[in-house]
């Protein structure tokens, strides 16, 4: 009898169109981004209203933008700049991975100013909205990680219930680091946000909804990455701290930041 579960070894590629292939990873990202929209569109209408449904059709392009761009050129900077300079061309290979979801959020962040700024829309309170739809597309893309069998766990002990071995990892039972994400990330912080934002008192307080997610994620990831290995060709950093948790520092103090000015502020008149 095995005392620990095996990975299943699931396909990354979902589908085969002759030459083309839909990967798992890439469905994560559109049911992020279509599911994210058609809740936005929903959200940005509550009173205190922060924008039209049409305007958030229109941001769908520039939030994906955001994602893809900032998400890979992340990945390049804070991950492995050296090896992606040494072959530059190499830096548009994005079929074979390397999303950072903090690069992504930058993205997602410079688009949300310009378009605010654009369309003269409350940022934080449209900040707020997107803050709300955010772990959507964080849960679906740990599921996706888990399917591809990359980002696995630290080694965990041969008791545990759900220790898996993963071939590529070794022969070690692992903590299926993936899945704990996808919860705490994914399932967890929208919950929160979520029920938050069905209060009209707190959509009110614009920028209360955007320092829970920023703080919210900083503390998931921070925590979730302590049974996640570090990326072998980092390890650990200063502290014994990974980089997953030195970039989650900035957002837990810009998030508490936010949380804190919000609550200070008189709350905004409802229309």
């Amino acid at each position: 009898m095995i005392p620990v579960l095996l990975y299943p070894g699931f396909d990354p590629v979902m589908l085969h169109f002759g030459p083309f292939a839909i990967r798992w990873y890439a469905l994560a990202y559109i049911l992020g981004l279509v599911i994210g929209w058609r809740l936005m569109r929903r959200l940005v209408g509550l009173a205190p209203s922060v924008a039209t449904p049409e305007q958030v059709d229109d941001f769908l392009s520039w939030a994906t933008l955001g994602v893809v761009l900032g998400g890979r050129l992340g990945y390049v900077l804070f991950y492995q700049p050296s090896a992606y300079f040494s072959h530059p061309l190499s830096i548009l290979e994005v079929w074979h991975g390397g999303m950072s979801f903090h690069g992504g959020m930058l993205g997602v962040v410079l688009a949300t100013i310009w378009f605010a700024r654009r369309h003269a829309i409350n940022l934080l309170g449209f900040a707020d909205r997107l803050a709300v739809c955010a772990p959507i597309g964080l849960g679906f893309g740990r599921i996706a990680n888990f399917i591809n069998g990359e980002l696995w766990g630290r080694p965990a002990p041969a008791w545990l219930p759900w220790a898996m071995i993963f071939p590529q990892a070794g022969p070690e039972p692992r903590h299926p680091s993936q899945l704990y994400q996808a919860l705490l990330e994914g399932v967890v912080l929208f919950l929160v946000l979520f029920f938050l934002s069905r209060r009209v008192q707190v959509r009110a307080r614009f920028g209360l909804l955007s320092g829970v997610f920023l703080a919210g994620y900083a503390i998931a990831r921070m925590f979730g990455e302590l049974f996640r290995a570090p990326d072998a060709f980092l390890g650990f950093l200063a502290g014994g701290l990974t980089m997953g948790q030195l970039l989650s520092l900035p957002m837990l103090i810009v998030g508490a930041f936010l949380i804190f000015q919000s609550i200070r502020k008189k709350q905004r008149k409802l229309k």
